[in-house]
């Protein structure tokens, strides 16, 4: 379990429900709206004056809290103001991880009106940076700043994102219809189209007192995750749910600020009746676990993965590892078969940043091979990356720089240096099979990757398998927070197979 895999997720998952987000953002003169100028939905909808503060729960276990606001900006009547702060704290391992991610978004104040500017802030676990973002209809252009280190400029694609992008929750009960825009995402600055639909209503008790809250849905293709906001008439928002396990409440601001000392490692990991077969750690090797509480659409089966549907919801999961074949390797430079995403650079694979690329070519060499050159990109991040659970990093260049991290840092740094040799790589999420301390086993969260090089093959770069072995099984890529809902719901109630002696890893 690292950092991404919670912290990231929520992060994601929050923005997708109220766009938002740390000190003013200061957008392009406009001129001074009539005093009678139709203004957006999103100013129209009711809700609390000053903002909202909700504890975020895991498992029932207070592991952060957020605070959202939309209103206009001070001192206009032509412009909108929305604030989003996520703090995420809890225990791993024997550290504390503490993340703050805080973003404010300036928009028009018309219906439909764009984006002007954005400023996002993140300090904590993963380090510290402010992105200033300006939206124009010739593009967006954002500056990157870090302590100690030069501004970067990045020019984008302009963002089509609207100003009832900001609340589609309560712009969409509002209307009592669909509402469809685009998020320009606070961490990649990528764009994702995100839609919100009104389900019936639903009675609850809030505060002791059964009322009929409005129910709106949210998605973003990023997440792919149903984010469901519960809203009183007057236009609170009570709770919401990001799955089974994990949710937000409308808090007091002293009370959501009070969190659980949660550790993480143990409250999520999936415990195994018994340990996995010798033969899940060899290459080639197999394991066959039987699971509840894996929907169907994690069910893709692929070189690695199988499924077997049982009876009462019960799925045979068997885990395979193997080399790739030696027919099908191919030379450098390899052409990504997903059409070019898996060699992209962004801006946290960085593969083309200068250092990352110089590294690639002194690691790669003279090698023709892609899965030789792969094995050494892999072993060097192995070997050079010291494992410290403490020192995360949201970027492939900032992974180079401290030389430290947990498995989101080797998986993304490996990454960045696949990327730059020529090799189609991405990150891969899930759980590995790990005995600890106290014996138990059990599958923990982790990351590792995947390369292209004439078929797909999984490598582990923290635990320097060229191969990832058998006691991996993939839920998702790239830190999405698809896999959230899995948390706390995906339960392994058989091993199958020969047992071997416990062991760590």
């Amino acid at each position: 379990m690292t950092r991404s895999r919670l912290a990231a997720p929520l992060l994601g998952l929050s923005v997708a429900l109220l766009c938002a987000t740390p000190t003013l953002a200061q957008a392009p003169a406009a001129p001074r709206a009539a005093a009678k100028a139709a203004v957006s939905d999103v100013l129209k909808t009711p809700r609390p004056k000053g903002g909202e503060w909700m504890g975020l729960y895991l498992m029932e276990k207070k592991v952060g809290y957020f605070f959202t606001d939309v209103s206009l900006v001070p001192g206009r009547t032509d412009q909108v103001l929305a604030i989003n702060e996520l703090v995420f704290k809890a225990t791993v391992g024997n550290r504390v991880s503490e993340r703050v991610h805080r973003e404010e978004r300036i928009y028009e104040a018309k219906p439909g009106g764009r984006l002007l500017s954005f400023v996002v802030q993140q300090r904590g676990d993963g380090g510290e940076q402010r992105l200033e973002g300006t939206n124009t209809a010739k593009g967006l252009r954002v500056v990157r700043k870090r302590p100690g280190l030069p501004d970067e400029v990045l020019n984008l694609p302009p963002s089509a994102e609207k100003v009832e992008d900001a609340d589609q929750a309560r712009v969409a009960l509002y209307r009592k219809a669909k509402v469809e825009g685009t998020i320009t995402d606070g961490t990649d600055l990528d764009n994702y189209k995100v839609t919100t639909t009104v389900a019936p209503p639903e009675a609850r008790l809030v505060r002791g007192v059964k009322v009929r809250l409005g129910k709106a849905e949210t998605i973003s293709e990023k997440e792919n995750v149903p984010v469901v906001a519960y809203v009183t008439t007057e236009g609170e928002m009570v709770e919401v749910d990001f799955g089974e396990t994990m949710k937000a409440r409308a808090e007091p601001a002293s009370v959501a600020k009070r969190l659980d000392v949660v550790e993480v490692f143990g409250l999520t990991r999936i415990v195994l009746p018994k340990p996995l077969p010798a033969e899940a750690r060899a290459v080639p090797g197999r394991a066959v676990l039987v699971m509840t509480g894996l929907p169907e659409k994690f069910q893709k089966e692929t070189y690695r993965q199988k499924y077997v549907r049982l009876p009462d919801g019960q799925v045979e999961v068997t885990l395979l590892a193997d080399l790739p074949k030696p027919a099908n390797l191919k030379p450098l430079p390899v052409a990504d078969p997903n059409g070019g995403a898996n060699l992209k650079a962004t801006i946290i694979v960085e593969s083309d940043n200068a250092e990352i690329r110089a590294l690639a070519r002194r690691l790669v060499g003279e090698e023709k091979d892609a899965y030789a050159a792969a094995k050494k990109i892999v072993t060097w991040v192995a070997k050079n990356l010291e494992k410290d659970y403490g020192a995360s990093a949201d970027r492939a260049s900032d992974v180079l720089r401290q030389m430290k991290g947990d498995c989101t840092e080797h998986s993304l740094l490996a990454v960045a240096l696949l990327r730059a040799a020529g090799i189609p790589a991405r990150r891969v999420d899930g759980v590995v099979y790990m005995v600890n301390d106290d014996g138990v086993p059990a599958l923990y969260w982790h990351e590792w990757i995947e390369a292209y090089v004439g078929e797909w093959t999984q490598m582990d770069p923290t635990f320097h398998q060229l191969v990832a072995d058998a006691t991996h099984f993939g839920v998702g890529e790239e830190g999405n927070a698809e896999i959230t809902p899995l948390i706390g719901q995906l339960k392994v109630v058989e091993v199958r197979g020969r047992t071997s002696t416990p062991q760590g890893r």
